[in-house]
């Protein structure tokens, strides 16, 4: 008997064991069943700009987390900043089995803050928002303003290069939105800190991807305003490949677009997205419930490798890349940053530029002094959130 009572109690522990050791692992997702979904803006075939950059960057960050975007990444693509559109490409992917659901256009935050509180199993990330939970949703974005300068500086050489301070910016936005805002005033101070004559002439189309508005507002930037370099805070290459078209130059964004405008493209801002990507896969695949303590709202810049600028293309000036090193060191360094009381002047030629740092005012277009001189740079939550003023140097042309 006494054996017996020994043997049930042994089986007894070995089931008591085995549904512990369940009951650790299973807030723990398998690689062999995580499903990763994704909503684009347009679509996951586009080769150059922003949806371009987010594909790019989630199928890396997948396989550098050990998955396979062939069989475990769903994507609805071409969704329009449409509430109902948004919850049902929600629903297809919940209905997918997907654990993590990235939407990577601003207009999809009202309904993915829904949707994450009628899935609380699933992890909701949305790219450029402002809203989260403490639960499982966060919002992810970074210091592309610091890339933004770096591409100004470009801009502003080749301008005192071809003798023509007017640079041209077609932004999907203008001051409605801190982050069409905050990368307008950080490319400029860039190309200031080169060309102090140099002029930002900003053609707003009041959406976020329309290739054909692209295509005008470079064309009236160019044709009207005179512009010799055409920056851009849109989707395609579009202003890239018109500015090629016409014997310009310009500054791309979120890809390097020098393919498609060979003659004309200098460098783009760019997003290495798979930064972001991989950190909020892994986490999510390892500890879903502690999801928001270990990533949470995610803001990095050039020190995380988040944010940069392409490479430095020949139609550069010979100054130009030593400058951009020299900014982005006292950026990543922590020595400087864009949005302070201290002005930036290059000047010397290549092989000898030299950085001049001089306490000035960061004063607006209209004259309003935003940070005193030598004062510190302006709060994140301004970049991010508040920023509705355009600097000096600035002129919105429609």
């Amino acid at each position: 008997m006494k054996k017996l009572i020994s043997m049930l109690v042994t089986a007894a522990l070995a089931v008591t064991s085995v549904f512990a050791l369940a009951g650790c692992n299973s807030a723990k997702q398998e690689k062999s069943s995580f499903k990763v979904g994704a909503i684009y803006i347009n679509s996951q075939n586009d080769t150059s700009g922003y949806t371009y950059a987010h594909h790019k960057g989630i199928t890396e960050g997948m396989k550098k987390v050990g998955l396979d975007p062939a069989k475990d990444l769903f994507i609805v693509d071409n969704v329009a900043e449409d509430d109902e559109k948004v919850k049902q490409a929600i629903d297809q992917l919940a209905g997918n089995g997907c654990n993590i659901i990235f939407g990577i256009s601003f207009g999809y935050i009202t309904a993915m803050d829904e949707k994450a509180k009628e899935y609380p199993d699933i992890i909701f990330s949305h790219a450029t928002g402002y809203l989260s939970n403490d639960k499982n949703f966060n919002n992810y974005f970074g210091r592309i303003y610091q890339a933004r300068y770096l591409a100004g500086i470009a801009a502003g050489y080749k301008s005192l290069e071809v003798g023509n301070n007017n640079i041209g910016y077609v932004s999907a936005w203008g001051t409605e939105y801190a982050e069409t805002c905050s990368g307008i005033n950080g490319f400029t101070l860039g190309a200031l800190s080169v060309n102090p004559e140099a002029k930002v002439n900003v053609y707003e189309i009041s959406t976020w991807g329309d290739q054909q508005l692209e295509r005008q507002a470079a064309e009236t930037l160019i044709d009207t305003y005179g512009c010799c370099v055409i920056a851009q805070h849109c989707d395609s290459a579009q202003p890239q490949i018109v500015a090629n078209e016409k014997g310009v130059f310009g500054c791309g964004y979120n890809s390097d677009m020098t393919a498609e405008a060979p003659a004309a493209h200098l460098t783009a801002p760019i997003w290495n997205w798979d930064a972001y990507y991989a950190t909020a896969m892994k986490a999510a695949m390892e500890d879903p419930a502690n999801f928001m303590t270990k990533v949470g709202n995610y803001y990095e810049g050039l020190n995380s490798g988040l944010v940069d600028v392409s490479a430095i293309s020949a139609n550069c000036t010979a100054e130009t890349k030593e400058a951009i090193d020299i900014a982005k060191k006292m950026m990543t360094s922590g020595e400087w940053d864009v949005f302070s009381g201290v002005k930036l002047s290059f000047s010397g030629a290549a092989g000898s530029v030299a950085v001049a740092k001089t306490d000035a005012a960061l004063v607006t277009n209209d004259g309003t002094e935003i940070v005193a001189a030598g004062g510190p740079s302006v709060e994140d939550g301004v970049i991010t959130g508040s920023m509705n003023y355009y600097v000096e140097g600035v002129t919105q042309v429609n």
